[in-house]
């Protein structure tokens, strides 16, 4: 479908505003341009914010993501994929969930011997952690620092199961880490394919591996004895909901054993930022869209309710729901994820810790 593009469409990043941070009481504004010598001018470079937590496994207890356990070595994604529901959480660090989630990223390089220190709690029992349970663990800086790479060699040196989520091909450098753990079935790795259209993949995801990227690393994953599921989420009515086949044949082509989705929601401040991209980057169908999103939750762009909040419901949401279930038996009957092996977990409590 064509479409108008807005001449002031900000492009490069994915949300084209910074909402207000609402645990703030004051803000910078230009209110007065006619009052400046010169510009005002505003650092459009990612910054880079060093943390240092005392803890690194986060549990979720809500009814839809039971005893998730989760890490992630990055608060905010240089991906800038504009639907993001982390974008909220940056909110709590004194930034805005628009253009600052995208361009000041927080690093925990800790992470690791965080890690290490929580296997050997006495009272641990192994569970399988996710990484990237809110932003991309392998998102660009990862490249350079490397923090993801140094956990996983500690999720190999104990023997404790992970599951990984990603969509960069930054994950193909640790294959010989991934691969071994997969020999242990103690991986599962989740590629995350919104669009094949490049075009909206550009715009949606502005700095993410095309869709034949992550269609390489499904297959690479494969070809070497690593369990892939593909997510095709979130998907957007009136955008990529069409896509749903395509996606999950495309992936299971390249060796996918499972499909999951998700349908998006858009709270807090991702309200506001979606709302204003839409119109900036499909002003033709940007109303469809949103009345398509709200359909889906109740009449709300925004949802809360568990069960509903991630799934949907109504005529929309079950239209998807079909769509995607005729997809999965279609074309990934009979494949299934391996169970992870919880046997094999080998802790080193009272042994002195000397990974790094």
């Amino acid at each position: 479908m064509g479409h108008q593009e807005n001449s002031d469409f900000f492009k490069g990043r994915g949300a084209q505003v910074n909402t207000d941070n609402k645990f703030l009481q004051r803000k910078y504004v230009l209110d007065h341009i006619e009052g400046l010598d010169e510009p005002l001018l505003e650092n459009t470079g990612t910054q880079l914010f060093i943390e240092t937590p005392k803890k690194i496994v986060s549990e979720s207890n809500s009814p839809d993501l039971s005893h998730m356990y989760s890490i992630n070595p990055y608060q905010g994604c240089e991906h800038g994929c504009i639907y993001c529901y982390a974008r909220n959480s940056h909110e709590y660090y004194g930034f805005s969930a628009g253009l600052d989630f995208e361009r000041k990223i927080i690093v925990k390089q800790n992470a690791p011997e965080l890690l290490e220190k929580y296997f050997n709690k006495r009272n641990y029992e192994p569970v399988a952690i996710l990484m990237s349970g809110n932003t991309d663990c392998y998102q660009p800086i990862e490249r350079t620092l490397k923090i993801t790479r140094s956990l996983l060699e500690v999720f190999l040196k104990y023997r404790n199961p992970v599951s990984i989520i990603t969509k960069n091909n930054v994950i193909l450098r640790d294959m010989d880490i991934i691969s071994e753990l997969a020999k242990l079935n103690l991986v599962h790795v989740n590629v995350s394919i919104t669009s094949l259209n490049e075009s909206l993949r550009q715009k949606l995801e502005p700095r993410t591996v095309t869709a034949s990227g992550r269609l390489n690393v499904i297959q690479r994953m494969s070809e070497n004895g690593v369990p892939v599921r593909v997510m095709a989420a979130p998907i957007i009515p009136g955008l990529n909901s069409n896509e749903i086949p395509d996606i999950i044949k495309a992936a299971a082509d390249r060796g996918a054993l499972s499909a999951g989705f998700t349908i998006v929601r858009l709270n807090g401040s991702i309200g506001e930022i979606f709302t204003d991209w839409v119109h900036k980057a499909y002003p033709d169908r940007a109303e469809k869209v949103l009345n398509m999103i709200k359909q889906c939750h109740g009449g709300n762009l925004n949802d809360s309710e568990f069960g509903r909040r991630m799934s949907g419901d109504g005529p929309v949401a079950q239209s998807i729901h079909q769509l995607y279930r005729m997809a999965c038996n279609r074309f990934l009957a009979d494949r299934e994820m391996p169970v992870h092996d919880y046997s094999l977990f080998t802790p080193k409590r009272g042994k002195q810790i000397n990974l790094f």
